[in-house]
């Protein structure tokens, strides 16, 4: 085999201008490598078949190593050193365990291993499993897909020293991805996370890689253990009264194929509602994801069977989960019938209001309880939070960050609340470490039963009057992409310009305070005082003007891209104007855009 393969890849180079290059010598080599014994013969074919019928693929497939970031693993799944298969999966799994070894010797490692509904996503966390039970670790795999949340909650109630859940989020069907936890249940943060991709860059063959040992060390956690996450998301209910007189909520929900399919509306029951209807063609689980483009309930479009059945059935509430159920998407009806698809900052918004407004008439506030927001999140979350005299801290965009704030504070006389992110994530309570879909609907439900039960307004009618009450906020989001290392380059040139040039005004309004994450310096440019940032670094910055509006600069981690987050304010008088302000707003972004040049 190996004289054919060796053959093949000689035809792959000839006459090709690019077997001169460093990246086709690279391929070249880890093709070649798949000759060495080490490798299933599945994978020996497909290699053999890119290199006979799809040079481009091939190229695409080994040109690099699917990085192991600060957060795990994501990419498209195939064959190749930079794809998503059980060779990828198993480096960063035995990385990750040469890790734990070294950070908690003298102990035995536990470790739980979760994942979605993804192709694949069982395959490669049984390899997880297999993997750190062969390196001693004893084991907990659930039985079947869960939610990435219950993977945090297992780490924290069974005592982990670490976890894995396989899931690639919101991304694609052709995505799967790879996220390592702590043991508090979120996800690794500095130093961890670069420590451990040491470790990972460290495995440089298959044979380093310890598998088929001691499979008594997995144990399976079945749906016994689900009551005790289930319990948890209970604990949090504030209104059981307002949920017994409106239990018949009429609300519709679509796990778009994914692991929310069970235990949402299973939280649901135990909350007390009796009239959920599930999206039945969404009800299927599905790597495939065959009922959406993209299974992301941020976008209007794959939310459309679910609000299409809500039209019909007159629901008063649409929710949904990603497939790994760590993000919420809500609907509401307006005034005219119409379902209105919530962005990230309103759901937080709402779910936050309801939270303190609900500690507040029970008693539960005495100056000693915190919400969390990340930077790029919604102003108005910083003054509902000062209406009810809570500290509001903010930190960097991932939810491992506001996990971190509230690891800070264990131990302290301080009370977490809630808090979450403009991408669609919340939390409520401690309970778990990361983004929780199951209890944000549960929670989100709830409130819609209080306000109908204790104002008579539906959801959407209280958000108008907390409009009314705090003004009107509206957020946008713009995306530039630029890709390959010369898009790269442009990025990290735009934030070196962005730095030594920033807007003296926007729309005619003068910048008066700048944030810049990197130096973690804030300057006032109106006294020119300057300030420490207490925050982890990053490469972000934020620009404030003088009528409140606020420009965040921040390059994908993640995505060849720089995205630009814009928030703007204005007041509002009553309900009857929310149509005309809210069109203002969206005007006032529009014309921020074209004034610092992004279109």
């Amino acid at each position: 085999m190996k004289t054919h393969l060796l053959a093949l890849l000689s035809l792959f180079c000839i006459g090709t201008a690019l077997a001169q290059t460093p990246r086709d010598e690279r391929i070249a080599r880890a093709v070649e490598r798949m000759d060495d014994g080490d490798y299933d013969e599945a994978t020996k074919k497909q290699v053999r078949y890119l290199m006979d019928h799809d040079r481009k693929e091939l190229t695409e497939s080994f040109y690099k190593d699917l990085e192991f970031g600060t957060g795990g693993l994501r990419g498209i799944m195939g064959v190749g050193s930079n794809r998503m298969n059980v060779y990828t999966v198993g480096a960063a799994t035995q990385g990750l365990s040469n890790y734990l070894k070294k950070n908690f010797a003298g102990e035995r490692v536990r470790v739980a291993v979760a994942h979605d509904s993804r192709n694949n996503s069982r395959m490669f966390a049984e390899r997880v499993a297999d993997i750190f039970a062969s390196n001693g670790f004893q084991v907990f795999l659930f039985d079947a897909l869960r939610p990435t949340p219950e993977l945090s909650f297992a780490i924290r109630e069974l005592k982990c020293h670490s976890g894995v859940v396989v899931t690639a989020s919101h991304n694609p069907k052709e995505y799967n991805g790879y996220k390592a936890y702590w043991t508090d249940g979120s996800q690794v943060t500095a130093p961890h996370d670069k420590n451990i991709i040491a470790e990972v860059e460290r495995i440089t063959g298959v044979g380093q890689i310890l598998t088929g040992r001691n499979p008594e060390n997995i144990r399976i956690l079945d749906e016994r253990f689900d009551e005790k996450y289930l319990d948890a998301i209970h604990a949090l209910s504030l209104s059981p009264e307002s949920v017994k007189r409106h239990h018949d909520l009429k609300i519709v929900y679509t796990p778009l194929h994914g692991a929310g399919v069970r235990l949402v509306p299973a939280s649901l029951r135990r909350y007390g509602f009796t009239n959920v209807t599930l999206v039945p063609e969404q009800a299927v689980i599905d790597g495939n994801f065959p009922t959406v483009a993209s299974p992301n309930p941020e976008e209007r479009k794959t939310m459309s069977m679910a609000i299409d059945l809500a039209a019909r059935e007159g629901a008063d509430l649409v929710l949904a989960t990603d497939p790994d159920s760590d993000r919420i998407g809500v609907a509401l009806r307006d005034r005219d019938g119409k379902y209105v698809l919530l962005n990230g900052n309103q759901t937080l918004v709402l779910l936050m209001s309801y939270q303190l407004t609900r500690w507040a008439e029970s008693g539960r506030i005495d100056g000693h309880e915190y919400v969390v927001k990340t930077i790029v999140t919604s102003e108005m979350a910083n003054a509902v939070a000062a209406r009810f005299g809570v500290k509001c801290y903010e930190c960097l965009t991932g939810f491992k960050y506001i996990a971190k704030i509230i690891r800070n504070h264990e131990g302290s006389d301080m009370k977490y609340i809630g808090g979450g992110e403009e991408s669609f994530g919340y939390l409520a309570g401690d309970y778990v470490r990361d983004k929780d879909g199951v209890s944000a609907c549960s929670l989100a439900a709830e409130a819609a039963a209080w306000a109908m039960d204790t104002m008579g307004l539906t959801l959407y009618e209280w958000l108008q009057r907390l409009y009314v009450e705090y003004g009107l906020y509206r957020e946008g989001l713009l995306s530039v992409v630029r890709t390959g290392k010369e898009g790269a380059d442009e990025i990290q040139r735009m934030m070196v310009d962005f730095r030594a040039n920033p807007p003296r005004t926007i729309l005619g309004s003068p910048v008066v305070k700048i944030n810049d994450f990197l130096s973690l310096e804030t300057q006032d440019l109106r006294t020119g005082e300057k300030r420490p940032i207490e925050q982890d670094a990053s490469n972000v910055l934020q620009w404030y003007t003088e009528d409140g509006t606020k420009v965040s600069v921040r390059p994908s981690g993640t995505e060849p891209k720089i995205k630009f987050y814009f928030g703007v304010r204005a007041p509002l008088a009553s309900v009857d104007d929310f149509g005309r302000v809210l069109g203002e707003l969206d005007a006032k972004i529009d014309a921020i855009r074209k004034d610092l040049g992004l279109e």
